[in-house]
């Protein structure tokens, strides 16, 4: 039985780890959330902050290691909610998978996303400089733009039901 692999993505901010906590506890198949942060977490010493330059060998094995976990729960017939900044550079990495793939980028409005930064407080992320950057990565996401899922103004439970409806209809999946 193989499950399915659902990317829940977009910039810092966008509801990403909040909407897949609350998926996966909906009703229905068994569901998996593996939130990209811990993968990166797990990097002790020698760790680069993801949205540096130099970071990028580092965030490719990150995502190897986040695709080759995502595939082992769909095998196991899963639905695999991976929430992380899963930019198109990164997709690639979850491409070859045996499981039905989805990929659906939620995008706040640039205020929002710095707020709800803001309000997390603690060590994450914070910037106003770095969000924004991160925001614009994701403004134009040229043959993927259908992929996105606008989430400006809407609360906690409308950001789930849009997620969950875009997720039924099969449109976002990736060939």
């Amino acid at each position: 039985m193989t499950g399915e692999i659902l990317l829940l993505t977009g910039p810092p901010g966008s509801g990403k780890t909040t909407t897949a906590a609350m998926l996966a506890r909906r009703p229905g198949m068994p569901k998996v959330h593996l939130h990209a942060d811990d993968f990166f977490h797990a990097i002790g010493h020698g760790a680069i902050a993801p949205w540096l330059p130099a970071a990028h060998a580092q965030n490719g094995v990150v995502m190897g290691a986040l695709a080759a976990a995502a595939a082992a729960y769909a095998g196991g017939g899963y639905l695999t909610i991976v929430d992380g900044i899963v930019g198109p550079w990164f997709v690639d990495a979850f491409a070859s998978m045996q499981a039905t793939l989805h990929y659906i980028v939620l995008r706040p409005r640039l205020d929002d996303a710095i707020a709800r930064c803001r309000a997390r407080g603690g060590d994450s992320l914070a910037d106003p400089d770095v969000i924004a950057a991160l925001h614009r990565q994701f403004a134009d996401l040229g043959p993927l733009e259908r992929h996105v899922l606008p989430v400006g103004g809407l609360d906690r439970e409308a950001v789930l039901a849009a997620v969950g409806a875009a997720l039924e209809s099969g449109r976002f999946r990736l060939a």
